[in-house]
This record gives structure tokens, C-alpha cells and sequence, in this order.
């Protein structure tokens, strides 16, 4: 950094995608139970998997990173996969089974167990990812490993590594962050692949998050998916959590909360996880009291409200299409959310199965969730207030039509 004043703050408080906060608030229970799966697991005993849904901040990726390391501290093998909308899922699939392969073969006497799961990883490799160099075959060996079924090709390498897990006493769990972006081919094969691996008895399980649309995804997909997942809701904390995620991190610099400001945090972020850190994280940078009061909290809402509509609410509003934008405003018009697609269409003056495809894509893309039958929301809190700030939808709004 060259000129300018520079000071430094040590700061407890983590907001971010994914980032670990020092204090993991309103989740015990949660990880208790996983912990018990993993005891299981570690045991050579089949477990079923887990998915875990909610909003967009309200703290999945931080849940599964922390549950990777309590799996990783069990001698279990860990993985990490976030799924993109560019979606390289088969590629990370096979990395990550070669990896496990990797780790057998470093024992000489597992090394002859290689080659049969290796030749699956190939096949699926070779077939359904066109871009992999991975492996140097000519074209006759790829004709040879060439496979039509993208079902077949990954239960066989779910199937061979299951195996191997079991026969080395080594289980495996892959953590998969964003499932909603999977491709629906890709989801039921990797159920297809997890349910042929479980009835055989092999030690192999996956921890799962994604936005709440994944349960639709994951039903549609196979009907025994209930029977092979446990589905667990992430939502915002209570008041009590609340107060723990707020207070506990400041413990350890000797700052404390009067319950004024700790009500004021509380009614401000209605205990959505990210907004907690990003609104202690800005109070704490401003304030050099032991105590914060009510009226710190107030002084810093201008400076939170700002940093929230340039990063965390611009990002996803950036990410959509005229039209996109223009069915946001409409949702938002109607007022209460979540809100039926015949007021956003009547909002937009036009009819139901005209803006479909428009819904369509913005829940591809992670901005809205349906809700029950025929019910729309934002996946992330307050992005309803960001709207009615920005002078695109005013004057929308103002104008009444859509163009």
C-alpha cells in the first residue's frame, strides 16, 4: 500500500460466502447428529446422506466445511465439490474418486484393488466429459471405454470405490455445496449411483446444500431419494441464537452488548446469519467502546444498508437480463412476498405462460424460489428493499409499464 493513512482493527466478526465465524451459532444440533452419522460411517456401517436447504447466508457452506473437518478428524476420506452454473460436475466427480485412488494406492498392499475403479473413472471421464485430457488414450482405447449411460458409468465407479472403501476400512464422504445447479441427468445418476451403493453395504455417504428448490430436484428426480437423504431446513437463528452469535465473538476482546443493541441487531437483521456478521462487523470497525449501545448500532445502519446494496444485493441484480429485472420489479409491486405468478403477471400487464419462461431462468439462477403451488419468493432476505431503493424500479414503478 503506498500513501494514505492505514489502521488496522482486529475484527471477530466474518461475512462472506462461506467464511467460518468464530462462533457457529443456532447449529449444535445439527452437527451432533451428522457426527453420529459419521461414527457410522467410520464403522463400515451404510448411512444414509444428507442434504441441508435454505436461503442464500443463512450459513450452508459454513455448516458443511465444519462438518468436513469433524469427517477429516475421523479418518474419513473428504472431498469438497461446489457445483457451478457452468457445471463441471463429472470432471469434479472423477478428480475427486481419483484422489480417494490415490490415497488407497500409497499402502502397497492395496495397490492391486486400483485398476478395476480406475477403468470406471476412465469410462465416465471419456464419455461424458469431451474437454478432460486426464487421460492420454487413442481413439480405439476411447471407443473401448465409450459408454451411453451416464447412470451405468457413475454407479460403476460409485459402486468399485465403495468397494474398495470397505475392503481398506476407509470411508468416503463427498461434501456437495450448490446441488440446485446440478444438471437433472447428472442428479439422478449420482442418486441412481448412491442407492446402488448403499444396498450393497459400501461405507459411502454425501453431505449435501443447496437453495430450497433442491427437495423438488431431488423427488422429481428418483422417488426413493426420501428414502436415501435426510432433508434438513437451515433458517435464521432464534433471538437466543442470535444473541450468541452476536456476543460470543466479542468475548474474546472484552466487548460486551447492552441488550438495547443486541434488540436493535436482532429486529434489523431478523437473525439472518450473514447480516449479523456484516452488521457487528461495521458496528465493531466504528466503535472503541467495551459496551456497545443501541445508538452505535443506529450510527453504523447507513454505512450496513450501503455495503449490502454494492456487493451482496448488486451482485445477484446484476446477474439478470432486462426482463429478468423487469419480473423482479413486478414481484416486488405486488407488495407481500411470497406472491402468486398471476400478480406478477398481472404487474407486468401480460399473461402466465408468457413470463414463465422469464421465471424460469431466474430460478436457474438462484434470485427467486417457488413456494408452495403457484408462489414465488427471493432467495435472499431484504433483496425486496433493495429493489424499492433503486431508481430503476422507481421509475418503473412510476411509469406502470413494461418496457
Amino acid at each position: 500500500m503506498v500513501g494514505g493513512d492505514f489502521m488496522f482493527k482486529i475484527n471477530p466478526y466474518r461475512p462472506g460466502a462461506g467464511l467460518m465465524p468464530m462462533y457457529i451459532a443456532g447449529r449444535d444440533e445439527d452437527i451432533e447428529s451428522v457426527e453420529e452419522m459419521f461414527n457410522a460411517l467410520s464403522m463400515n456401517i451404510p448411512t444414509p446422506s444428507i442434504v441441508f436447504s435454505g436461503l442464500r447466508g443463512v450459513g450452508k457452506t459454513v455448516l458443511i466445511n465444519k462438518l468436513q473437518g469433524i469427517a477429516e478428524e475421523k479418518d474419513i476420506f473428504c472431498r469438497h465439490i461446489e457445483v457451478e452454473e457452468r457445471n463441471d460436475f463429472i470432471s469434479q466427480i472423477a478428480t475427486c474418486s481419483q484422489a480417494f485412488l490415490r490415497k488407497v494406492s500409497a499402502k502397497e498392499k492395496f495397490k492391486h484393488l486400483i485398476q478395476k475403479p480406475l477403468d470406471a473413472i476412465k469410462s465416465l471421464v471419456v464419455s461424458f466429459d469431451a474437454n478432460d485430457n486426464t487421460f492420454s488414450l487413442s481413439l480405439q482405447e476411447k471407443e473401448l471405454y465409450k459408454s451411453n449411460s451416464l447412470t451405468q458409468s457413475l454407479t460403476e465407479v460409485f459402486v468399485n470405490i465403495g468397494e474398495i472403501a470397505y475392503k481398506t476400512e476407509i470411508p468416503i464422504c463427498f461434501f456437495i455445496d450448490e446441488i440446485q445447479y446440478m444438471k437433472q441427468k447428472e442428479l439422478g445418476s449420482l442418486i441412481a449411483a448412491l442407492h446402488r451403493t448403499n444396498q450393497l453395504g459400501y461405507p459411502v455417504m454425501i453431505v449435501g446444500a443447496g437453495l430450497p428448490k433442491i427437495y423438488k430436484m431431488l423427488s422429481e428426480e428418483k422417488s426413493y431419494s426420501e428414502r436415501l437423504f435426510v432433508y434438513k431446513e437451515i433458517g435464521s437463528l432464534t433471538y437466543e441464537q442470535s444473541c450468541k452469535a452476536i456476543e460470543e465473538p466479542a468475548k474474546k476482546f472484552s466487548v460486551e452488548y447492552s441488550k438495547d443493541a443486541i434488540d436493535k441487531i436482532v429486529d434489523v437483521t431478523k437473525g439472518y446469519p450473514f447480516f449479523i456478521q456484516q452488521l457487528c462487523q461495521v458496528v465493531y470497525n466504528n466503535t472503541n467502546e467495551k459496551t456497545i449501545q443501541k445508538s452505535h448500532i443506529e450510527n453504523c445502519m447507513n454505512e450496513f444498508l450501503k455495503i449490502l446494496d454494492v456487493g451482496f444485493f448488486k451482485v445477484r441484480y446484476e446477474r439478470c437480463s432486462d426482463g429478468e429485472k423487469r419480473f423482479i420489479f413486478a414481484m416486488v409491486k405486488c407488495g407481500e412476498l411470497p406472491c402468486t405468478i398471476s400478480n406478477v403477471a398481472k404487474n407486468l400487464g401480460k399473461k402466465v405462460k408468457t413470463i414463465s419462461p422469464t421465471r424460469a431462468q431466474l430460478i436457474n439462477k438462484g434470485i427467486i424460489f417457488p413456494i408452495r403451488h403457484s408462489e414465488l419468493d427471493f432467495t435472499v432476505p431484504e433483496f425486496d428493499n433493495y429493489i424499492r431503493r433503486l431508481g430503476e424500479y422507481k421509475q418503473w414503478n412510476e411509469s406502470g409499464l413494461d418496457e
